[in-house]
C-alpha cells in the first residue's frame, strides 16, 4: 500500500498521485470532517464492488457519494433539486448532510445497495474537496475500516484495518467531527432522519418544519431484518473486539452502577469510557475521558478512538456512561448503542 502523506496544507503531488488511482479504478483512503472515508469513482461498478471487497461490508449496505460542488448532484438524481434539498444544501454544505433521493440511470445499482434512491453529500474538508474536484468524479466513500470496526479518525486506523487491500492513504491528521454524517431521506412526502450525525434533528427541524425519526436511530434492540436503506442502519456496527455495556439514565446513578459492575466483574480486564464529569468517580481501573458534557463535539471526536485504544490495551469488557438524546448526543448515543451490540443497562 503507497502510503500518500499529507495534513491538511497539502502538496499538489499528494492530490495529484491519489487522483491517478481514483481515475484508474484503485481505493484511496482520505480525511472527511467526519471520519476517513475509503473512495472510489462512485459510477464505476468494479471499483465500488472493491469497496465491498475490501471492507468486507455486505452488498446491500448502500454507500454515501461524495461531490466536490453543489451542481454535481444533478447528474446523481433522476429529478430537479427538490426545493427542501435545495435549502438544506444551502445551509449545511459543505458540511456532515448526507440527502438521499431518488437515483439517476448514471448510478449503478451496486452503489446504491439496489436501492432507487441515492445518498448524497459534499464534505467539508480541504483534502476531500480538493481531490474530488481533482479527480472530476463523485465519490463513493464508506468509513475506512472494516466492516462493523469503530470508524477511523485518523490515518493510523486506516492502516490497522485495511493495510494491503487499499492502494493509497493520505494522512490528513484526526477529523474534525468524528462521527459519520447526518443523513435524511428527502424522497418521500415528509423528510425522515435515517442517521443521526453532525447536523442535529434539532437544526433539522428549524430549517424544515417537519421532520421524522426513523425508529432505528433510537432503538434499543437490534434490527437486522429491515432493509438498510442509509449506512449504519443495519448490522454490527461500531464495535470493538472487547464487549460494550451502556449504562443510561441520571448520571448519579449511571456513576454508582458501573462502579458496582466494575466490582462485580473483577476476573475481567476493565475499561471505563465516561465523561469529564465523572473523572474522579474511579480509581484502580482503566478509565479513558470521553470529554466534558458541555463540550459534545469533543465526545464525538474520542469515542471511536478510545474503543479501538482499549483493544490495543487488551481490556475485555468496556462500560459506557450514557448520555442524554439531544443535539449531538443523538448521534453519539445511536454509535455506542450499536458498538454495545444494544447491551444497555438502565438506571
Amino acid at each position: 500500500m503507497r502510503s500518500i502523506k499529507g495534513t491538511k496544507v497539502f502538496s499538489e503531488k499528494e492530490i495529484k498521485d491519489a487522483t491517478e488511482l481514483l481515475r484508474a479504478g484503485e481505493l484511496v483512503a482520505f480525511p472527511t470532517e467526519t471520519v476517513y472515508g475509503l473512495g472510489a469513482n462512485a459510477l464505476d461498478e468494479r471499483a465500488v464492488k472493491s469497496i465491498f471487497t475490501a471492507k468486507g461490508r455486505p452488498s446491500d449496505n448502500p454507500l454515501i457519494i461524495h461531490i466536490g460542488e453543489e451542481k454535481d448532484i444533478e447528474n446523481l438524481i433522476s429529478e430537479g433539486v427538490p426545493q427542501l434539498a435545495k435549502k438544506l444544501m444551502d445551509k449545511f454544505w459543505p458540511g456532515p448532510l448526507t440527502l438521499i433521493l431518488p437515483k439517476s440511470q448514471k448510478v449503478p445499482e451496486v452503489t446504491t445497495g439496489g436501492l432507487n434512491t441515492v445518498a448524497v453529500r459534499m464534505p467539508d474538508h480541504p483534502i476531500a474537496l480538493k481531490l474530488i474536484k481533482e479527480t472530476g468524479l463523485p465519490l463513493a466513500a464508506p468509513s475506512a475500516n472494516l466492516s462493523g470496526k469503530p470508524s477511523p479518525t485518523l490515518a493510523e486506523h486506516v492502516i490497522e484495518d485495511l493495510a494491503g487491500r487499499v492502494a493509497g492513504i493520505i494522512d490528513g491528521g484526526q477529523t474534525g467531527l468524528g462521527v459519520e454524517s447526518t443523513v435524511v431521506d428527502l424522497s418521500r412526502e415528509v423528510p425522515i432522519l435515517l442517521r443521526p450525525g453532525g447536523v442535529t434533528y434539532e437544526e433539522l427541524l428549524a430549517e424544515l418544519g417537519q421532520v421524522q425519526i426513523d425508529p432505528v436511530v433510537k432503538s434499543k434492540f437490534a434490527n437486522e431484518s429491515k432493509a438498510a436503506i442509509s449506512p449504519g442502519m443495519k448490522y454490527r456496527h461500531y464495535a470493538p473486539q472487547a464487549e460494550v455495556i451502556l449504562i443510561e439514565g441520571k448520571e448519579d446513578k449511571i456513576k454508582d452502577k458501573i462502579k458496582k459492575l466494575i466490582n462485580a466483574n473483577e476476573d475481567k480486564k476493565i475499561g471505563v469510557m465516561v465523561s469529564k464529569e465523572l473523572e474522579d468517580y474511579y480509581s484502580g481501573v482503566n478509565v479513558k475521558i470521553m470529554g466534558s458534557k458541555d463540550n459534545l463535539i469533543e465526545i464525538s471526536q474520542s469515542i471511536f478512538k478510545l474503543l479501538r485504544e482499549f483493544d490495543e490495551e487488551g481490556i475485555e469488557r468496556i462500560l459506557i456512561e450514557g448520555l442524554e438524546l439531544k443535539g449531538l448526543g443523538l448521534a453519539i448515543m445511536n454509535r455506542l448503542r450499536k458498538s454495545a451490540a444494544y447491551q444497555i443497562i438502565e438506571v
